[in-house]
């Protein structure tokens, strides 16, 4: 099936996923086209989804329609649509509408219950991205700075599956050289990673590179096939920060005192975390990761209000920094 009229299918299986489907009258008017290839149409949808439901209403003209759960998968809103309902609903608060901006937001909150679990993590990034392109959000503090060309190239092999060379420069090597590498992903955070696969190397075990550190991208012709059960945010899960080696990955266990776990609470340090309410008010957080020097970052910033039970190696990394003198918790 070619692309457009794979888009075209899409289009039409969401449209017949409303309550009550679509006539091949609607279907000429939606793509503007006569009524052969309107029934030519309804053909595919019925062979692509099998649960198509044929029907006659009541003014005898027969409809086509879809249960909605069919079309769940392909529904989810775009960063810019749920970007502009954001813009719209500060728009109505400022113009004095508040009534107005308080049912939108009620909207934006049941369209946000409904997004899969599995694309909520990456449509909020983008959907923050987008908010900073409207002026509408600004990401303060210190960041690596970044080369635009070297962005948009990792940009257009991630979503082509292309190869690349880059020209790369590590701890152990200081001196740049070119490697043939098949990006897997990116890594974002205080430090960004691109997650690849050496092709020079004929295991499958995948490889962290500073963004940083690469001086140079080139695009190669060919495409390559992901490793077999790769999941980026699965592989994620496995730092606590965007550094990921996966053979440091430890059970980490922190308590907070009582009078930082209501501020604790409101974090999520990890997403597989475990939390525990203890009987002296104080809070519980255990998770498997690894990036010690990440967190000591951001244990630093609780002061002495948090205490690391496990493992010993970080403990013994903050006990002497635990000040008790800030403002103010994280």
């Amino acid at each position: 099936m070619a692309y457009e009229n794979a888009v075209k299918l899409l289009r039409l299986a969401v449209r017949a996923a409303g309550r009550v489907g679509v006539t091949l009258t609607e279907i000429e008017e939606m793509f503007e086209c006569n009524r052969r290839t309107a029934q030519r149409m309804t053909d595919a949808l019925t062979e692509v989804f099998p649960e198509t439901d044929r029907w006659v209403d009541e003014e005898q003209r027969p409809r086509w329609r879809l249960p909605p759960t069919s079309v769940t998968a392909f529904v989810t809103p775009t960063p810019e649509e749920l970007a502009l309902l954001s813009k719209a609903i500060e728009k109505l608060a400022v113009d004095g509408a508040p009534n107005e901006a308080r049912t939108l937001k009620g909207l934006e909150e049941k369209v946000l219950a409904n997004i899969p679990n599995n694309k909520r993590a990456r449509l909020e990034v983008d959907e923050e991205a987008m908010l900073q392109a409207l002026g509408l959000a600004a990401r303060p503090g210190p960041r690596a700075l970044s080369d635009g060309a070297i962005d948009d190239a990792l940009s257009t092999a991630l979503k082509g599956r292309r190869c690349i060379e880059i020209l790369y420069s590590s701890r152990s090597d200081p001196k740049p050289r070119w490697r043939s590498v098949a990006p897997h992903g990116l890594l974002l955070g205080t430090r960004r990673y691109l997650v690849a696969r050496d092709l020079k190397k004929s295991s499958e075990v995948l490889q962290h590179y500073r963004i940083e550190d690469i001086a140079e991208v080139r695009i190669l012709s060919e495409c390559f096939e992901p490793n077999q059960g790769f999941d980026l945010a699965v592989h994620a899960r496995g730092g606590f920060g965007s550094f990921i080696n996966h053979r440091e990955i430890e059970r980490i266990v922190w308590c907070f005192a009582p009078d930082a776990a209501e501020r604790a609470k409101r974090f999520v340090f990890h997403p597989d975390q475990e939390v525990t309410d203890n009987a002296d008010g104080s809070l519980t957080v255990s998770f498997s990761a690894c990036g010690q020097l990440e967190m000591c970052w951001h244990l630093y910033s609780w002061g002495d209000k948090v205490e690391v039970l496990e493992p010993a190696s970080l403990r013994d990394m903050v006990d002497r920094y635990r000040r008790s003198d800030f403002a103010a918790l994280p």
